[in-house]
């Protein structure tokens, strides 16, 4: 008998006939029907077009994973042409009297001068005045909103904003789009994209970029934790503290992103060329 035929428990051909029946690309007895079809009243394309109320399926994983695709597909779409960027986190809580608004529309705007799009979560606080100092400088605002229980709406200041239902989606965009992040003092939405950022530069998941710290005061606590608990109990390296940056000079930082995205660039100029030299030593 060959293998590759579907075969009952009889040993004999499966095919369509008095006791099975076509259920999509399954023949099955048709006592046995229900159990891999539940719904039997009509043909496939009458329960196809059959209107009802919000259909179970939308709350199904098969149907999730389609938005989840759709997601990251309209973000690539989106942000595939976006060039140098620079992500830009920081807490939604703070007004326009704050000095770290102050100082997050002022990067803003120096960022803009250097020639970074700006990516901030999209919402209040310091990712309004992130997007506020660079649309006031000419320069690309991007937001990227998350669905919450409680309404975030979009600044005013976005160019492009984009509206995401899942988390992981958006912390794709906001990774793979950026040449460098900027964490301004936040709770503990900052403290995970700051932790994520740096989990996957030490891992090798992602390129070491530049990790700029603003607000000295405000982060030396977490780091003298880190240094006098993590570190002597090896749940940290030494090393691990060159991947982050502290500093209150947003004119250094702006400078060091813009040198280091050259550097980038020229490196990466430097790869083309020895892969072009190889192409040419080894011929056709």
């Amino acid at each position: 008998m060959n293998r590759n035929e579907h075969t009952d428990w009889s040993g004999e051909p499966m095919s369509p006939g008095r006791d099975r029946q076509r259920a999509g690309r399954l023949i099955v007895r048709r006592h046995a029907l229900e159990r891999v079809r539940p719904e039997t009243v009509g043909t496939e394309d009458e329960r196809f077009l059959r209107r009802a109320g919000r259909p179970a399926f939308l709350d199904s994983d098969p149907w999730r994973t389609l938005r989840i695709t759709a997601e990251f597909v309209e973000g690539f779409d989106a942000l595939a042409s976006l060039g140098p960027a620079v992500t830009v986190f920081g807490s939604a809580r703070i007004d326009e009297g704050d000095p770290v608004y102050a100082q997050a529309r002022e990067l803003g705007r120096l960022l803009a001068r250097e020639g970074f799009a700006v990516i901030t979560g999209g919402g209040p606080g310091v990712m309004s005045a992130v997007n506020r100092g660079a649309f006031e400088a000419g320069g690309f605002s991007v937001g990227l909103n998350i669905e919450l229980p409680h309404e975030q709406w979009l600044n005013p200041y976005v160019d492009l904003g984009i509206e995401f239902r899942y988390f992981f989606v958006r912390k794709t965009m906001f990774v793979k789009y950026a040449d460098g992040f900027v964490i301004f003092p936040g709770g503990f939405g900052t403290l995970d994209e700051l932790f994520e950022a740096l989990t996957l530069i030490q891992t090798g998941k992602i390129r070491h970029f530049p990790v700029y710290l603003v607000g000295r005061d405000y982060w030396a606590g977490l780091l003298e934790w880190l240094r006098s608990t993590a570190l002597p109990r090896a749940m940290v390296a030494d090393v691990d503290f060159s991947l982050v940056t502290v500093s209150d000079d947003l004119e250094e930082i702006a400078t060091g992103l813009r040198r280091f995205m050259a550097a980038s660039e020229a490196d990466a100029v430097a790869r083309a060329g020895e892969t072009l030299g190889r192409d040419a030593l080894n011929g056709p």
